[in-house]
């Protein structure tokens, strides 16, 4: 896909860490990028900053996403990328011991639930509803309409423990892909994901230098933490370049986590 100033974008999560990396390398190469955010003063911030449209959103509120594209496409018409970065979850081992009860409990269906919610069934809500909008576009080059990114993570294939629930709602995401890509080939309508492994977002750098010390030097090489740009640069690319197709993508130096 060529990217330029004729192409839009929606983003979410785009108020910090990867999913603005990725609406400010959109923005830089020429596109008309819209915030899918709710965090309205970080978003609106972001949006000035690049030039695009905030749009206050929940993901796991369908009313709030389809509100969501509605202004996006109003302000820059349909857009043909989407980049999905947002999401919720919760943690919690399957069984952990209680000392109070002397007992172990495990973690509740309920907050299960929610993790899937605010992961995987927001990524197929984000992804089909832009899809559904992308149909009507007239086809570029190699009868292509449109481009969805999905944001999966290493825990999708390396879940440690505590991650029953994120680790499987990830491992989802890449599992939608190929079929997401396939129900859609037929009318020019490519997926992907991206699996980040530790990225120096700005929550994980919130947590102390010596956690963030050992982070980086379990990584094989470059022995750092991943820099949300080079997200945002694998997202052009995998907009910029039509052959990539139903793939899931490491993005992690190397890394494999260890269970803890």
């Amino acid at each position: 896909m060529k990217i330029d100033s004729q192409i839009s974008a929606v983003v979410t999560g785009a108020a910090s860490g990867l999913g603005r990396a990725s609406a400010e390398a959109l923005a830089s190469a020429g596109t008309k990028v819209a915030i899918f955010d709710i965090n309205e003063d970080l978003g609106s911030e972001v949006a000035a900053k690049i030039g695009g449209i905030f749009c206050k959103v929940d993901i796991t509120s369908e009313d709030s996403v389809v509100a969501g594209f509605a202004k996006a496409r109003a302000a820059h018409g349909q857009e043909r990328i989407l980049v999905h970065c947002a999401m919720t979850s919760k943690r919690g081992k399957t069984l952990s011991f209680d000392k109070e009860t002397g007992k172990y409990k495990r973690t509740s269906t309920a907050d299960y639930e929610f993790g899937v919610q605010g992961i995987l069934v927001a990524s197929y809500r984000l992804a089909s509803l832009s899809a559904l909008g992308m149909s009507e576009l007239e086809p570029m080059e190699d009868g292509e309409r449109g481009c969805i990114t999905l944001t999966a993570s290493v825990a999708a294939q390396d879940a440690q423990i505590g991650q029953v629930i994120y680790g499987s709602a990830k491992a989802g995401v890449n599992g939608l892909v190929l079929p997401l890509a396939r129900d859609l080939m037929d009318l020019g309508i490519r997926c992907n994901s991206i699996m980040p492994g530790i990225f120096a977002t700005p929550l994980m750098l919130g947590a102390p230098q010596n956690v963030l010390d050992s982070l980086a030097a379990s990584v094989p090489f470059p022995k750092r933490l991943g820099k949300p740009e080079e997200f945002g640069s694998l997202v052009l690319e995998l907009n910029r370049n039509t052959y990539f197709n139903g793939q899931c993508l490491r993005l992690d130096g190397a890394i494999r986590m260890a269970p803890r």
